[in-house]
């Protein structure tokens, strides 16, 4: 609640005269804050309040929580956040922002920008595109790639924190609004995967893989500005939410688009956001992150329908409170992974029908797709888009690349998610290793052989734009040239639509 020294600042800001008279005044209230808007000016009062989770009982600390709020979003959003602003109470009595007066509160002034570009009313309007997608991606892998290394925060202790916190929400609330064997069921795999997990997690916290991240990576928290996909409101009151594993704040996004029904972009995000990074290091603690964010979500929506004044409101969110408990379990039962394995000529359409299977495979969020030339990218230090020199593309590099491959799609099956290998594999060796790495992890494998006229094929990679793959006609010609050997996989030709070809691979498998 708002002090009554707050209740004539918040009359003031929610008034046209604290925008130069401007109007209409729109008010939108948070449980932690008050925002006005009106123009393209948005003002952001922080509550008077003080509970676990933030102090801003006092003017100077809300002054120092504004001043954290513009650093930490300015990472992401310069556009957006503007500056820090005094409340100022002026010699006749009167309020002013900015004014000469003393200052009795403080406030973030930001940018307004085009609600139609909110990411949770564009995922909601099914208006949300693979493009999109792809760049909310990128603006994470951008974000972590300048944040602050915290190593006090965000291993194994950060991790027991979070989960024994939603472990005492949920069994408290067993047996009323949500199911108590479920509740007992996710705090026994919970507690159970941390103990599995925690030396990577403090091995990680080491290494500079806890950061100062965003802390509330949802839907909510990003918009399109001018075009661009901008990550905004972080999480600057509370050290051990916004600093955290790096894959922990991609997995709020990555848990959040899976339970809102689009599982097509959340897989597209995870793999996205891993060709950037690679970091697969990191991949054995996925289950267990998704579970902790889907977890929060059952928290909150219990605590949401207490406050709702309707019973009809409470009982949506004690909806979605079960909908997100029996989620947060389902992310720690793990079925049996598998590895499908894609080969063919460039140009043969391998990763198109590898991002239309990969949903689809066992596990949340589907299956990781591990393609060569990402791999060749990354073990040469440049973006995957950005093109490399014939000289990487050697006898000798091109066995690195595979054998970096055969190791990434261990590591994810030994995580426990089902993988799919995209490369060439023109060779029959590279096939036989490929199959080893099945062997060795005792799960399921299957293969095709993709192909289509070598016609087809020029056509399409000269078509590329901004692709993982450097391969243009003259190389589809040197492949074709090339004795497979031995080549025993399934073939599917793929000069049908891509939707043809992936129903193919389907009734196949």
């Amino acid at each position: 609640m708002a002090t009554p020294e707050q209740d004539a600042t918040i009359a003031f800001l929610a008034s046209p005269a604290a925008f130069g008279g401007a109007a209409p005044v729109q008010r939108i209230d948070t449980h932690f804050s008050v925002v006005t808007i009106a123009g393209d000016r948005v003002l952001k009062l922080k509550r008077a309040l003080i509970n676990d989770l933030l102090d801003y009982g006092t003017p100077a600390r809300r002054r120092q929580a504004c001043m954290d709020e513009l650093a930490v979003n300015r990472r992401s959003a310069p556009g957006l956040y503007r500056d820090v602003l005094a409340v100022t109470r002026e010699q006749n009595g009167e309020l002013a922002l900015g004014g000469k007066g003393e200052a009795i509160d403080w406030v973030v002034l930001m940018r307004r920008f085009d609600e139609n570009g909110l990411y949770r009313d564009l995922a909601q309007q099914d208006r949300l595109t693979a493009t999109l997608v792809d760049g909310a991606a990128d603006a994470v892998a951008r974000l972590h790639d300048v944040a602050e290394a915290t190593p006090d925060h965000g291993g194994l202790e950060d991790m027991r924190w979070i989960v024994e916190g939603n472990v005492a929400a949920l069994e408290e609330a067993g047996g009323k609004q949500v199911d108590a064997a479920t509740a007992a069921a996710l705090a026994r795999a919970s507690r159970d995967a941390l103990a599995r997990h925690g030396d990577l997690l403090e091995q990680r916290r080491r290494e500079g893989m806890t950061r100062r991240c965003h802390g509330d990576l949802h839907l909510g928290n990003i918009c399109l500005v001018e075009g661009v996909p901008t990550l905004f409101d972080a999480i600057e009151f509370n050290d051990c939410i916004a600093c955290c594993d790096l894959l922990y704040d991609l997995a709020f996004l990555v848990m959040d688009l899976w339970a809102r029904g689009h599982r097509s972009h959340a897989n597209r995000v995870l793999n996205r956001y891993l060709w950037r990074t690679a970091d697969w290091q990191g991949l054995p603690l996925l289950p267990l992150f998704l579970s902790c964010r889907a977890a929060i979500r059952a928290k909150t929506s219990l605590w949401a329908a207490q406050v709702q004044e309707s019973p009809e409101a409470a009982g949506e969110q004690h909806r979605q409170a079960r909908s997100y408990l029996d989620l947060a379990l389902a992310c720690l039962q793990r079925p049996a992974p598998a590895l499908l394995t894609l080969g063919g000529l460039s140009g043969t359409g391998k990763t198109t029908l590898a991002m239309t299977l990969a949903e689809e495979r066992p596990g949340i969020p589907g299956a990781l797709v591990v393609r060569s030339d990402v791999l060749r990218k990354q073990l040469a230090g440049v973006p995957f888009e950005e093109p490399l020199p014939r000289g990487n593309y050697t006898r000798e590099a091109s066995a690195a690349v595979y054998h970096r491959l055969e190791a990434v799609v261990a590591r994810g099956l030994d995580a426990g998610l089902s993988v799919i290998a995209d490369a060439v594999f023109l060779r029959n060796e590279e096939r036989e290793a490929i199959a080893a790495v099945a062997r060795r992890a005792e799960c399921p494998f299957a293969a095709f052989w993709l192909e289509a006229p070598q016609a087809t094929l020029r056509d399409r990679v000269e078509e590329r734009r901004r692709d993982a793959s450097d391969a243009d006609a003259e190389v589809v010609d040197l492949q074709a040239r090339q004795d497979p050997g031995n080549l025993a996989w399934p073939r599917l030709d793929t000069r049908q639509g891509p939707q043809a070809v992936a129903e193919d691979a389907r009734k196949a498998l």
